[in-house]
């Protein structure tokens, strides 16, 4: 085998491996009551027709990720390297994205059968000291992305008099020396940009997830309220953190549009190891959190905790195995989602919900003239091989 077909093969199987780790364990990290987003009692979490469901998911995830290993050859061969990758890649997430909703079908036809939810007391929990009392924003863990942004203006700014007339296209993470273009301050601090960006979109989005609508279980309404504190306060801190590895990424591609360093392969995969990090953080994260806080080490007498009141069964709200959410009758615009463990996702049945997926759209329409006339450079896509 060539070189690049050994690279590509390489990260095709970890790929697939990678994948195939998460989605077995994605069951495992969901509530016991939320078994592939269906809301179930707690007694039936165990039930046989909800196990049965979970060892089937499990046996047919791991034959996806095996016929995808065996297969990983012949498609690099067929399609190319890029698109090799791409193609394998794509089809192990869409087959365990299909068994998963496979998987919800069923639990949620058992449910339905067995008439899982009748005559049990339901309701809701509401904690208001998320209001008086909300969960703060750690700032102090924004400093290393913006220690890291500062020291991104620093170097770009000695290294503004001594750059070439062009310069390479900056893609990110790399760099394209086969595409040149004019010198100029906006090409120069382009990195820059992309990391003020980065730390305004993590900042906002942290703000508006700790004021969101807490997921908290009416079994057991003060033990989950403060289990989803700590949860909240855990997910507010990883995703400033992930700033600070996502800008660590785009100072290394920076590196190479400055000539700090020479790019090459190795400086190419240096690029992607604050992201790999970053993707074991919030991996182990949510391993010992899972949604909404459950796996949290509970204090004494919380583990006892009965109010007599089942979780409100709203199922009929939940779309795409817990993915998307409508309810007309519900004011939060942002809930937290069935569908894997620290999404939250809008509230489609809410007005502004739309509003803001209309100027989002607009936005994206006005990108894409911009992009064609000329105008305004979109990134490409890129890859090692």
């Amino acid at each position: 085998m060539t070189p690049f077909i050994v690279t590509a093969l390489v990260s095709v199987l970890v790929s697939v491996a990678l994948i195939t780790c998460l989605m077995l364990a994605l069951p495992a990290l969901a509530r016991p009551a939320l078994p592939f987003g269906v809301r179930v009692p707690a007694d039936r979490a165990g039930d046989p027709a909800v196990v049965g469901q979970r060892r089937r998911f499990a046996r047919l995830v791991i034959v996806v990720g095996v016929v995808a290993a065996v297969m990983a050859v012949p498609v690099l061969l067929v399609t190319g390297y890029a698109a090799g990758v791409t193609v394998t890649v794509s089809a192990v997430i869409v087959a365990d994205l299909l068994l998963y909703y496979l998987a919800h079908r069923r639990v949620s036809a058992a449910k339905r059968a067995g008439a899982w939810s009748a005559g049990r007391r339901q309701g809701v929990t509401v904690d208001t000291t998320f209001r008086t009392d909300p969960v703060r924003v750690p700032w102090k863990h924004g400093l290393p992305a913006l220690g890291v942004l500062l020291i991104t203006g620093g170097i770009g700014w000695s290294r503004l008099g001594g750059l070439p007339a062009t310069l390479p296209l900056y893609l990110g993470f790399a760099i394209d020396p086969g595409e040149r273009v004019a010198t100029t301050p906006l090409r120069v601090f382009e990195p820059l940009l992309y990391q003020v960006a980065v730390l305004v979109v993590v900042v906002a989005l942290v703000v508006v997830v700790l004021r969101a609508r807490p997921d908290l279980d009416a079994a057991r309404p003060r033990g989950s309220a403060r289990r989803y504190r700590l949860y909240l306060r855990g997910v507010a801190s990883m995703s400033l953190l992930a700033a600070a590895c996502l800008n660590l990424s785009l100072l290394v591609g920076a590196l190479q549009l400055w000539d700090v360093v020479t790019p090459d392969i190795g400086w190419q995969v240096a690029a992607y190891v604050p992201l790999v990090a970053l993707l074991a953080g919030w991996v182990g994260w949510e391993i010992k959190a899972g949604q909404a806080g459950h796996r949290l080490p509970g204090l004494p007498g919380e583990e006892d905790e009965d109010s007599g009141i089942e979780q409100r069964d709203d199922d009929r709200h939940w779309f795409l195995a817990g993915a998307v959410y409508a309810n007309r009758r519900d004011p939060a615009l942002l809930v937290h989602a069935r569908l894997g463990t620290g999404s939250w996702t809008l509230n489609l049945g809410h007005p502004i919900a739309w509003l803001l997926l209309g100027v989002l759209a607009v936005a994206l329409l006005v990108l894409g003239a911009l992009s064609l006339s000329g105008v305004v450079d979109l990134p490409r896509r890129h890859s090692l091989w």
